[in-house]
């Protein structure tokens, strides 16, 4: 028999494995990287997402089904769990997309930089005190804002999710949540846990499902390989 697959010839039964292997590709955990806003977090043990739309049935008289539905607004939510180290997973990846505060809000060594905005006038067509004499006058508005690290998960600037994933045969996908804003985050310790997890739940504007990307094919001695679409 040769050894082949059902006693096929050598070159059919390579067709025959190449085939299967680009045929009903799955993926698991342990095959997925999510990136949030362009970094990679290491801690992530698991998200989810739902989408819902509102849909109304509509009737008229003499009938009592409905004849036809309605489409509505569409909502999309979801959450994510993240490992606590010795630090907030998501929390310190976005320390450096900072967000406008009130700078008399924000506890020391979170101030990036003060904003620099125009003089705002204090009377119609009037700069500065009324005599021409002092310095033109800023309003408290804009003295009192400066650019600052987030201290709190709900003050992240939305970002996207992209997940990617590749298993062992080279089949290779991934999908985006796109606009995430976080809503809650909570957390809880306890004797009888020996791991500590973090929770978040946020919406998001638009999700781009999963595609294939391809397969990665090794050539000889597996040094270089190269993408089948």
């Amino acid at each position: 028999m040769g050894g082949s697959p059902q006693g096929l010839p050598a070159s059919d039964a390579l067709n025959s494995v190449s085939t299967f292997t680009k045929t009903y590709n799955s993926f698991s955990g342990v095959d997925m990287v999510c990136t949030f806003g362009r970094k990679v977090i290491g801690e992530l043990q698991g998200i989810s997402y739902t989408i819902q739309r509102e849909k109304a049935p509509i009737y008229t008289m003499g009938s009592a089904d409905p004849r036809s539905f309605s489409r509505g607004k569409r909502g999309i939510a979801g959450s994510v769990v993240f490992h606590v180290f010795d630090r907030s997973a998501l929390l310190e990846v976005m320390r450096d997309r900072p967000f406008i505060a009130n700078k008399y809000d924000l506890p020391a060594g979170y101030a990036i930089a003060d904003i620099s905005v125009p003089t705002v006038e204090v009377g119609s067509g009037l700069l500065g005190t009324l005599d021409g004499s002092g310095n033109p006058s800023i309003s408290r508005i804009t003295i009192d804002k400066v650019l600052a690290k987030p201290t709190y998960l709900d003050q992240v600037l939305p970002f996207d999710i992209t997940i990617t994933a590749s298993n062992e045969y080279g089949a290779f996908a991934k999908m985006q949540i796109h606009g995430v804003e976080i809503l809650n985050s909570g957390s809880g310790m306890s004797i009888d846990d020996i791991t500590t997890d973090e929770a978040c739940t946020f919406v998001s504007t638009r999700i781009t499902p999963w595609n294939s990307q391809g397969f990665i094919r090794s050539k000889t001695g597996g040094k270089t390989s190269s993408i089948e679409v």
